[in-house]
Formats: C-alpha cells, structure tokens, sequence
C-alpha cells in the first residue's frame, strides 16, 4: 500500500477555510464595533462578496476532494470522511490532473459509479522539484496503470 495523495489535504479542506472565514467574520466585528460601517456601508458589502466567492471556491474546487487514496496495485481506496470506497483500476475511464492550481488536483472518471460517485477528485503529491510546471508523475502512472486493467479486463470478456 502507498499513499498517493497530499498529506496536505487535511489543511485545504478544513484549517484554510477556516481561517479565511474566521478573518472575514473578525474583520466584519471590528468594521461593526469600530463604527466603519456606518461611514462606508460599501465594506459590509465587499466582505460579505468575499465570504460568497470564498464559500463557492472551496465548495466547487476543494470541498470535494478525497481525504486520502492509497494504491494498493489492483485496486485504489479512497477514504472520505467516514466512507471508503475501493476503485478498481479497470473501472477508471479517464485520469485528467490539473497542475497549474493549488491544491494541485487529478479527477478519475470511472465507467461504473462508486460511493463517490462517476468522478472522484483528489490532490495527488507532489516533489519537491525546481521544474513547477512539470506535469504529474501520479496522474500519468495512473492512466497508464488504468489503460492496461482495462485492456486485461477487454482480453478476458472476449
């Protein structure tokens, strides 16, 4: 078994939020205790826009990647709170990554629906590496991996 996923995720999905919201709400106390509010109804505005675009960000981009995935060759489990689901390899269609985002990103799209669903996203790791824009090791090992259980599979149905 090995871990394919960041050990950051943890932190995306939970502290930073967190934090972001925390500061916003700390700001909007102050702006209210402090009076700014009344001299600039504007601010209100401009953290309230900002708590929506943030809330929206990370339910679209981070909410929704998987805990942890370990590969244990045959077969991924991808752990998501409390719910674990076992992917086989031949079962996943297509491995896309998105490298130039933070936290870097690889969605697997299966051709059978698991617990998460038809698409299972999660934020691979990453080397330390001076090459940023290198493409990633894990989605690519990944699709190659997939393509040959799905070929096997294909052999043995026929």
């Amino acid at each position: 078994m090995q871990r394919i996923s960041s050990s950051g995720t943890y932190f995306a999905k939970r502290i930073f939020p967190a934090l972001f919201l925390g500061f916003l709400v700390y700001f909007a106390a102050d702006g209210y205790r402090s009076g700014d509010f009344h001299k600039d109804p504007l601010l209100l505005a401009g953290i309230a826009f900002m708590a929506v675009l943030g809330t929206f960000i990370f339910r679209v981009f981070v909410w929704d990647l998987a805990d942890e995935v370990n590969d244990h060759g045959t077969y991924l489990e991808v752990r998501r709170g409390k719910v674990v689901d076992q992917i086989e390899l031949g079962n996943i269609m297509n491995v896309s990554a998105v490298e130039y985002f933070n936290p870097p990103r690889v969605t697997l799209q299966l051709l059978k629906a698991g617990a998460f669903g038809t698409h299972v996203s999660f934020s691979p790791k990453v080397p330390l590496s001076f090459r940023p824009l290198a493409k990633s090791a894990v989605a690519d090992e990944l699709a190659q991996r997939a393509d040959a259980a799905r070929g096997r599979v294909e052999e043995q149905s026929r």
